[in-house]
């Protein structure tokens, strides 16, 4: 997942009940590398009542989105992911 994904393509998408959606476009570690780094992070879309039904772009921490997100969709390579 170290490729930059399209928006429309994500690797995997998480929403909440509050409205939010995260797109995952690209991942800087392996999973294992995740679980031993609390700032790990993705670079997601994201979108949010308090982006007007557009999106804004950037890294989030992956414990934020885990925490308050659901998993909505997978990719392959994103449940095949090491």
């Amino acid at each position: 997942m170290k490729r930059t994904r399209d928006i429309e393509k994500p690797y995997a998408i998480f929403t909440n009940q509050h409205g939010w959606e995260w797109r995952v476009l690209k991942a800087y570690k392996s999973a294992k590398g995740e679980t031993k780094d609390p700032y790990a992070r993705w670079f997601c879309a994201v979108r949010s009542p308090l982006t007007h039904g557009g999106y804004d772009w950037g890294d989030v921490y992956i414990q934020d989105i885990l925490s308050s997100g659901k998993l909505e969709y997978a990719s392959d390579e994103y449940r095949n992911r090491a």
